[in-house]
Protein backbone atom coordinates (compact mmCIF):
# COMPACT_ATOMS: atom_id res chain seq x y z
CA UNK A 1 0.00 0.00 0.00
CA UNK A 2 1.39 3.90 -0.85
CA UNK A 3 1.38 6.21 1.65
CA UNK A 4 1.27 9.61 0.54
CA UNK A 5 3.75 12.65 0.43
CA UNK A 6 3.48 15.30 2.86
CA UNK A 7 4.53 18.27 2.02
CA UNK A 8 5.39 21.23 5.19
CA UNK A 9 2.68 23.75 4.15
CA UNK A 10 4.88 27.28 4.39
CA UNK A 11 7.86 25.49 5.81
CA UNK A 12 9.33 24.14 2.67
CA UNK A 13 9.74 26.29 -0.75
CA UNK A 14 9.96 23.87 -4.12
CA UNK A 15 13.26 25.24 -6.16
CA UNK A 16 12.90 25.28 -10.21
CA UNK A 17 13.54 22.01 -11.05
CA UNK A 18 13.93 20.98 -14.62
CA UNK A 19 11.55 18.98 -16.46
CA UNK A 20 14.01 16.10 -16.47
CA UNK A 21 15.21 16.67 -12.52
CA UNK A 22 11.42 17.05 -11.19
CA UNK A 23 10.61 13.55 -13.32
CA UNK A 24 13.21 11.76 -11.42
CA UNK A 25 12.94 13.13 -7.93
CA UNK A 26 9.13 12.01 -8.65
CA UNK A 27 9.67 8.66 -9.77
CA UNK A 28 12.13 7.98 -6.77
CA UNK A 29 9.69 9.34 -4.41
CA UNK A 30 6.58 7.45 -5.96
CA UNK A 31 9.21 4.02 -5.22
CA UNK A 32 10.25 5.06 -1.15
CA UNK A 33 6.12 5.64 -0.72
CA UNK A 34 5.49 2.56 -2.36
CA UNK A 35 7.65 1.18 0.47
CA UNK A 36 10.72 0.42 -1.87
CA UNK A 37 14.82 1.01 -0.24
CA UNK A 38 17.12 3.23 -2.47
CA UNK A 39 20.43 3.32 -1.83
CA UNK A 40 24.03 4.98 -3.10
CA UNK A 41 23.92 6.73 -5.38
CA UNK A 42 20.46 8.08 -4.98
CA UNK A 43 20.01 8.23 -1.19
CA UNK A 44 21.46 7.93 1.82
CA UNK A 45 20.33 7.14 5.69
CA UNK A 46 20.47 10.94 7.71
CA UNK A 47 20.34 9.47 11.54
CA UNK A 48 21.95 12.61 12.69
CA UNK A 49 18.21 13.91 11.91
CA UNK A 50 16.16 10.92 13.20
CA UNK A 51 15.32 7.55 12.91
CA UNK A 52 14.32 6.45 9.45
CA UNK A 53 15.27 10.11 7.74
CA UNK A 54 17.15 9.83 4.17
CA UNK A 55 18.34 12.09 2.21
CA UNK A 56 17.35 12.03 -2.01
CA UNK A 57 20.15 13.19 -4.56
CA UNK A 58 18.52 14.69 -7.61
CA UNK A 59 21.31 15.99 -10.15
CA UNK A 60 19.98 19.18 -11.77
CA UNK A 61 21.60 20.50 -15.02
CA UNK A 62 24.32 22.88 -13.07
CA UNK A 63 23.40 21.96 -9.36
CA UNK A 64 22.57 19.07 -7.21
CA UNK A 65 19.31 18.94 -5.67
CA UNK A 66 18.79 17.25 -1.83
CA UNK A 67 15.44 16.47 -0.47
CA UNK A 68 15.56 15.11 3.13
CA UNK A 69 12.85 12.73 4.24
CA UNK A 70 11.57 10.82 7.12
CA UNK A 71 9.38 7.57 6.35
CA UNK A 72 6.85 7.26 9.29
CA UNK A 73 4.34 4.97 9.44
CA UNK A 74 1.06 7.43 7.62
CA UNK A 75 3.06 9.27 4.86
CA UNK A 76 6.69 9.84 3.69
CA UNK A 77 7.53 13.37 5.18
CA UNK A 78 9.09 15.87 2.95
CA UNK A 79 11.27 17.56 5.56
CA UNK A 80 13.71 19.77 3.30
CA UNK A 81 14.73 21.04 0.03
CA UNK A 82 18.23 22.51 -0.93
CA UNK A 83 20.72 22.87 -3.57
CA UNK A 84 23.85 21.29 -2.15
CA UNK A 85 27.02 22.71 -2.53
CA UNK A 86 29.76 21.00 -0.75
CA UNK A 87 29.95 17.29 0.56
CA UNK A 88 29.01 17.88 3.95
CA UNK A 89 25.12 18.71 5.03
CA UNK A 90 25.44 22.31 6.29
CA UNK A 91 24.36 22.33 10.23
CA UNK A 92 21.55 24.88 9.51
CA UNK A 93 19.98 22.48 7.81
CA UNK A 94 20.59 19.29 9.74
CA UNK A 95 19.22 21.88 13.00
CA UNK A 96 16.27 22.76 10.90
CA UNK A 97 14.86 19.18 10.17
CA UNK A 98 14.91 18.29 13.20
CA UNK A 99 13.14 21.07 14.47
CA UNK A 100 10.61 19.94 12.05
CA UNK A 101 10.57 15.92 12.82
CA UNK A 102 10.09 16.98 16.17
CA UNK A 103 7.15 19.26 15.55
CA UNK A 104 5.86 17.00 13.43
CA UNK A 105 5.93 13.83 15.22
CA UNK A 106 8.61 11.43 14.60
CA UNK A 107 6.80 8.28 14.58
CA UNK A 108 3.61 9.41 12.89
Amino acid sequence: MSKPLRWLAREITVPPFSNEAAGELGALLEMVSLGGTLAMPHCRPMPTIGKRCFELRVNDRDQTWRVIYHVATDAVVILEVFSKKSQRTPHQVVERCRKRLKRHGQDR
